[in-house]
């Protein structure tokens, strides 16, 4: 590097460091407003919400580094161009490319960056957070019966690759047993042939079963519905049900909050019956993907916004990128619309927004040239 790709650096990243930590100051501010009284209400003192809080952040950060990086490129790039030290470079028969090789260089890097929080971080803050939060519903539930502790009520499963559908009144996390546990079993048809109830249930992590007790076992007559032999059992094990309590609770959720992981699951369960509800899911999932090229697009944006005309203001810079993050969303919000309703794979509506921006900032990077 030479004199003025340090100096470019040097004045960029003292920027960008002040914006990524007021940019995270102003998200936690908000989820604590948001969140400060449930986590309060569930029993959390002291450390522990501080606690709930810092694992929670992380989560974030990969999607303030885009407009963090925008935004202060905006800011020292036309503070620069009027301080007319491009104007003095490019005099002296420096390439418009050369000028800008470091900006790019820690544009692969941040791409790097946003593939590793996408996959490791995020996840690991959304499901610690989901812990921490059980765990004080789980003190904060402490009067009540261990089977009524962290329950949740009417869990439906639609197994279609074994043709099994679950109904379970209650699921205990607390307890890891379903309590009033209904599972039929279907023909290629999808017609009942058999019928399991019970009290209770549990999944068999050692031999990837599911133990029932106190129930009974129905089979039907698939043309007419009639009960052919019923079974009564005091426990009966089942190694053939091999469904996984844990993904049975990731169904209905918001996919904004689950993790790569938790969507990667989720996403291949509605993919085996091609499933609308997957749809959502899957933009969700192929966009954090997507995510990953977000710093090059930021920087291809930002450069010819920051190098062309005179700064008067360095307001107006950030303005305009928040103009371009606004773009942004609707164009994520358009693509994820039109995926829902079938007119689009998942995959091609979670890059359109990305792959948009791109083509926009290809044209300003033309025009600047």
């Amino acid at each position: 590097m030479n004199t003025f790709d340090r100096h470019l650096l040097r004045e960029w990243l003292q920027i960008l460091g002040l914006v990524l930590l007021a940019t995270l100051g102003l998200l936690l501010v908000q989820v604590m407003y948001d969140e400060f009284r449930t986590v309060r209400d569930l029993g959390a003192r002291g450390i522990d919400i501080w606690m709930y809080f810092l694992v929670t952040m992380p989560s974030f950060f990969a999607v303030v580094l885009p407009l963090a990086l925008l935004v202060s490129l905006m800011l020292v790039l036309g503070q620069l161009h009027r301080a007319n030290e491009f104007t003095a470079m490019r005099a002296a028969g420096v390439g418009f490319f050369r000028l800008t090789r470091p900006l790019w260089i820690v544009g692969v890097l941040c791409c790097g960056l946003t593939w590793w929080l996408n996959t490791t971080v995020v996840p690991w803050s959304v499901e610690e957070k989901g812990f921490l939060h059980d765990s004080f519903q789980f003190r904060a539930q402490g009067q009540l019966a261990p089977d009524r502790r962290l329950a949740v009520n009417s869990v439906t499963f639609d197994n279609r690759e074994a043709n099994r559908m679950w109904f379970i009144n209650r699921y205990s996390r607390s307890t890891r047993t379903a309590y009033g546990v209904t599972v039929s079993v279907l023909d290629r048809a999808r017609r009942e042939t058999t019928r399991i109830t019970a009290a209770e249930g549990a999944r068999d992590d050692a031999r990837g079963g599911w133990v029932f007790r106190n129930g009974q076992e129905f089979d039907f007559d698939p043309e007419t519905g009639d009960v052919v032999h019923p079974r009564p059992f005091q426990e009966r094990y089942y190694p053939q049900f091999h469904e996984d309590p844990a993904l049975m609770l990731l169904i209905d959720r918001r996919a904004i909050d689950l993790s790569f992981f938790e969507l990667q699951r989720i996403r291949a369960y509605y993919e085996t019956d091609n499933n609308p509800k997957g749809v959502t899911y899957a933009v969700r999932y192929f966009g954090l993907l997507a995510d990953t090229l977000s710093p090059l697009i930021v920087i291809a944006i930002a450069i010819p916004f920051a190098m062309s005309g005179v700064r008067v203001n360095p307001a107006v810079g950030a303005s305009k990128s928040i103009g371009l993050f606004a773009l942004q969303y609707i164009l994520t919000v358009l693509a994820s619309s039109v995926a829902t309703k079938q007119l689009l794979p998942p995959d091609i509506a979670a890059w359109l927004p990305n792959a948009g921006m791109a083509i926009l900032a290809g044209w300003f990077l033309l025009r600047l040239r």
